[in-house]
């Protein structure tokens, strides 16, 4: 990748441009957990995002996917936000620098990727932590890893549609090899394991369907669980027992009950 990215951005741009990799991500326990400031069980992957990024001098973004083999270009300023697509990824990351007090200036870019795309790896993850590692490196933002997780996460929010949780982002920017992490989404409190089941493999099945975040079931099963923690006076699932859970049952939808037994069953999973 690092070959081809490097070839693409010398034809498009001339020159070289520093190089920039995140990799994408598996979730061994934990699912729907994170957005309710439960525990998960990620980790890093030896699949990615590589970018060459080098600043142009300018107030526009030229950026080339190798994927689809196609570019965009565009502005800082939030009204020149992209239509749609992976340059919404890389705009959001702009901006979300710039609300922190980070002094983005433009750049010319080409990236390509070997994590799956729609596989529930968390691409998506991957390209934002490597901008968000780029542009803090060669703007000189001086932003900390916690906060680059946070970065990637508020891109989803606000510039791609997806309440998502802090998990991806994080995995992607503090994955250590041989070692999954527990991470808990409240205090963002970690703690690294090594992984490495002598005698077993960990397989990750593609099963064809795309996992598909923006229009999919996903921002649905947050707002259940956000319904059903608000009729146990509570912010987040985070905590909740199955009997609170059962306490409240005729209160609640059938399916809003039925996805919050999942969460709190799957939190005392991961601990």
């Amino acid at each position: 990748m690092k070959t081809k990215v490097t070839a693409k951005f010398a034809e498009l741009y001339g020159g070289e441009g520093a190089l920039f990799a995140a990799p994408g991500r598996i979730n061994l326990i934990g699912e729907h957990t994170d957005y309710n400031a439960g525990f998960v069980f990620p980790g890093a992957v030896d699949r990615g995002i590589v970018a060459a990024v080098r600043l142009n001098g300018t107030q526009r973004v030229r950026a080339w996917a190798l994927d689809p083999d196609e570019g965009a270009e565009f502005g800082l300023a939030e009204e020149d936000v992209p239509a749609g697509g992976w340059a919404r990824y890389i705009f959001g990351v702009c901006r979300e620098i710039a609300r922190r007090g980070g002094r983005v200036e433009g750049f010319d870019t080409v990236f390509a990727g070997d994590v799956p795309l729609g596989a529930g790896m968390s691409s998506s993850a991957a390209l934002e932590s490597a901008y968000a590692f780029a542009l803090n490196e060669l703007c000189g933002c001086g932003i900390d890893r916690f906060e680059l997780a946070r970065i990637g996460q508020a891109t989803e929010h606000n510039y791609c549609g997806v309440k998502c949780g802090i998990m991806d982002q994080f995995a992607s920017v503090f994955g250590r090899r041989g070692c999954l992490m527990r991470l808990d989404c409240r205090s963002l409190e970690f703690e690294y394991f090594p992984f490495d089941p002598e005698g077993y493999r960990l397989v990750l099945l593609d099963s064809r369907v795309k996992h598909e975040l923006v229009g999919s079931p996903y921002n649905d099963r947050r707002a259940s669980c956000e319904r059903v923690a608000a009729a146990l006076g509570r912010e987040y699932l985070r905590g909740a027992t199955a009997e609170e859970l059962e306490a409240v049952r005729d209160r609640i939808a059938e399916e809003d009950y039925r996805r919050a037994r999942y969460v709190i069953g799957e939190e005392r999973r991961v601990l």
